[in-house]
């Protein structure tokens, strides 16, 4: 699994001239599933996104966790992230997972997030078109993937 978080003023997810998701202060995160990813990956994920210290304390220094600014999420399934581009100029995206996979995986992530933080996340919708606006709080953006785990 892979996840790419962008810490925002504001963002917003747009499907076909309707926005379904709209924060102020917290993440967006785009999530990228492969088939080998599992519910371990989702618990150690969640963890490490609701506890990283990402934000800024008194003194504007990254001391403070999404948990400790109560921030909000925007959890959008990105499938390209897993594109491999080694060979030729058209990505391969044979590591993503099909949705019959990918969307259970998805839809557990979004449940566990949600228990990590203590309250609703926003999301886009699974294989949709969606438009993806944001304001890039920092910037700060950092990847993480569970199957690195540095």
């Amino acid at each position: 699994m892979k996840a790419v978080l962008q810490r925002v003023s504001k963002a917003s997810v747009e499907i076909n001239s309707n926005i379904v998701a709209n924060i102020s202060s917290g993440l967006l995160i785009l999530i990228g599933i492969e088939e080998s990813d599992s519910s371990e990956d989702i618990e150690w994920l969640t963890s490490k996104i609701a506890n990283l210290r990402i934000f800024g304390d008194e003194n504007d220094v990254m001391n403070l966790s999404l948990k400790d600014t109560n921030g909000d999420i925007i959890i959008v399934s990105q499938f390209t992230l897993h594109a491999l581009t080694k060979k030729g100029n058209r990505p391969s995206y044979i590591k993503a997972a099909k949705p019959e996979i990918a969307i259970p995986i998805y839809e557990n992530f979004i449940t566990q997030m949600e228990l990590e933080i203590g309250k609703k996340v926003q999301t886009g919708k699974f294989g949709a078109d969606m438009k993806v606006a944001l304001i890039n709080d920092g910037p700060v953006t950092i990847i993480i993937d569970t199957k690195n785990k540095e």
